[in-house]
């Protein structure tokens, strides 16, 4: 009893303990409510139920620049730094107060998705700070709006809402976005919007931005984008061609996809299509104008109207120039003259050919230098097998080694001549179809073929003595006498058996008798030692017994033979 009657120092301080909690009384750290029992030099003296009393500055509850509204009796709410401080007193904040209870409310909205209200109050580095009903908050500048704000100071100090992107109560940090509202914003607007739009529908836009693929046009609210390839029918290199910034067009919304919100738009469709009825207008063979727009690796493209367009591919751009960049063939913007090759009116194509409208080079010199004709040209080229020469109207003709010179063999007479030579020809044939001319220099010597269908006084079915100039795996060639016509002999004319058919059993120098079988274009002979055997023997059959006689072949050679001697 004695020491509940009288108690100790410890045993005060324990009682004191236990009625407020602890040696702070739980009071650190916590929000609580206290009343105000003075308004002295600028602060309010408040009472929170502690061993003493705390002041605030009246600044921290300040409504106006010195409306403060506080009253002797007052409740408020502040927040408890500390039980006591050096001189014995509670230090006390309003203001330290109201960012708990915003830190409250905002968790609680943040865990929601709500948004909150807040204000921009200043700059810091990388965004600003905005200021949630006592809470200090960063927005970074990236997040301000949708597009970026050159000058945010018509957006200071202005309640607007935000959404908070990220919270860290114990660190003190909270990230909000003045974009995502705004996009959000936006994006029920266009759904909006776009409930009222419909495929096909006809409308009036202003152009916002051009790019290299299109143009975005706003529909009142909402952008539709309208390509390049939907400005017009004919071709737009780049949409700065056909439009401006700021221009009002007329425009059709093509296609709406309900699930990117996006807008497709043209204008070529509120035009009339320039490829009904193309296939009429242009027919297959038909010689038409145009004017090159493009020129690419593969041919060129020429517009024969606005909206039509045909394709030269690069086989179709010069007789005589093949493989060839189109590009130095012709420039754009140059006015040509194309021949329709093919319509297709469902691929939009039209395939033209820009030689086909100027005279085929082979067929006008076939028909200024017929066969037997003397050419003059230039030798372009050496070959293994002849030389190329270049003639009037830039096209080539081509001497084969054996056309070349009598009596030498055909890499002899190659190396007689060389590139850049200008030498004389006759013309042997030309092929205008496989584009080829062939041409013959030993004609215009002695021993060439005269003219009629011999040459000199051999004629078909003559057998002659001829001398094998050179040995080649195909046959023979072979010439009449010392300086008379040469001619061939084919592999398969040079015995009636197979082993008596090849070439390497003859040799050059060597004399053989021959068939005159016929003449080639040329009018050079062909020789048979095979048709002078077969004639050999009908005749030999014909004199000395037939079929029906009873004797072999081997009996009426013999006899024919033993006549001979």
């Amino acid at each position: 009893m004695a020491s509940t009657a009288n108690p100790t120092r410890d045993d005060f301080a324990a009682l004191l303990d236990e009625q407020l909690g602890g040696a702070d009384g739980g009071f650190e750290g916590r929000v609580v409510k206290g009343t105000v029992t003075a308004i002295e030099n600028g602060m309010a003296i408040i009472d929170v139920g502690l061993k003493s009393e705390g002041r605030v500055n009246l600044k921290e509850f300040a409504r106006g620049e010195d409306d403060h509204g506080l009253s002797v009796g007052d409740e408020v709410e502040v927040y408890v730094d500390r039980v006591e401080n050096a001189d014995g007193e509670a230090m006390l904040s309003r203001d330290r107060a109201r960012r708990e209870a915003a830190w409250d409310k905002l968790e609680s909205e943040f865990g929601e998705g709500k948004r909150v209200e807040g204000r921009i109050f200043g700059r810091v580095k990388g965004g600003f700070t905005v200021d949630l009903d006592g809470a200090v908050a960063f927005l970074p500048g990236s997040q301000v709006d949708i597009r970026p704000v050159r000058d945010v100071t018509p957006l200071m100090d202005m309640p607007q809402p935000f959404q908070i992107l990220k919270m860290d109560r114990r660190r003190g940090n909270i990230v909000v976005s003045r974009r995502a509202v705004l996009e959000e914003t936006r994006a029920e607007q266009r759904s909006e919007l776009i409930e009222g739009l419909a495929e096909g529908q006809v409308t009036e836009g202003v152009v916002k931005n051009i790019t290299d693929y299109g143009a975005f046009v706003d529909l009142g609210g909402i952008d539709g984008l309208l390509h390049v390839t939907d400005m017009s029918y004919k071709r737009v290199n780049h949409p700065s061609e056909v439009i401006e910034i700021g221009q009002s067009v007329t425009v059709q919304i093509i296609r709406i996809n309900a699930d990117t919100q996006r807008i497709s738009l043209g204008m070529k469709q509120l035009e009339s299509d320039p490829w009904e009825g193309v296939g009429a207008k242009y027919p297959i063979g038909i010689k038409v104008t145009g004017t090159v727009t493009n020129i690419t690796e593969y041919g060129a493209f020429v517009e024969l109207e606005p909206g039509i367009e045909g394709l030269v591919h690069v086989s179709e751009m010069s007789w005589t120039k093949k493989n060839v960049h189109p590009g130095k063939i012709v420039s754009t913007s140059q006015e040509v003259e194309v021949v329709v090759l093919e319509v297709d009116s469902e691929k939009r194509r039209i395939s033209l050919g820009l030689k086909q409208a100027q005279r085929n080079p082979w067929e006008e010199f076939a028909e200024k230098n017929p066969v037997g004709a003397t050419v003059t040209g230039e030798v372009k080229n050496a070959t293994e097998f002849g030389l190329f020469i270049g003639l009037p109207g830039d096209v080539d003709g081509m001497v084969h080694m054996s056309d070349i010179a009598w009596g030498i063999s055909g890499e002899d007479a190659l190396a007689l001549h060389r590139k850049g030579e200008e030498v004389q020809a006759v013309v042997l044939d030309v092929d205008v179809e496989k584009e080829r001319i062939s041409l013959g220099m030993k004609q215009l010597e002695k021993g060439a073929p005269a003219e009629g269908g011999a040459t000199g006084s051999l004629r078909r079915g003559e057998v002659v003595t001829v001398t094998v100039l050179e040995v080649r795996d195909g046959g023979l060639e072979v010439q009449v006498g010392e300086d008379g016509a040469t001619g061939f002999i084919k592999r398969s004319d040079l015995g009636r058996d197979r082993d008596e058919q090849r070439p390497d059993r003859f040799q050059t120098g060597q004399k053989v008798d021959a068939m005159v079988t016929g003449f080639d274009r040329s009018k050079k002979p062909n020789f048979s030692i095979k048709a002078h055997q077969i004639a050999e023997e009908k005749e030999a059959v014909a004199q000395f017994g037939s079929a029906d006689s009873g004797a072999s072949l081997g009996d009426i050679l013999g006899e024919a033979l033993k006549k001979g001697e």
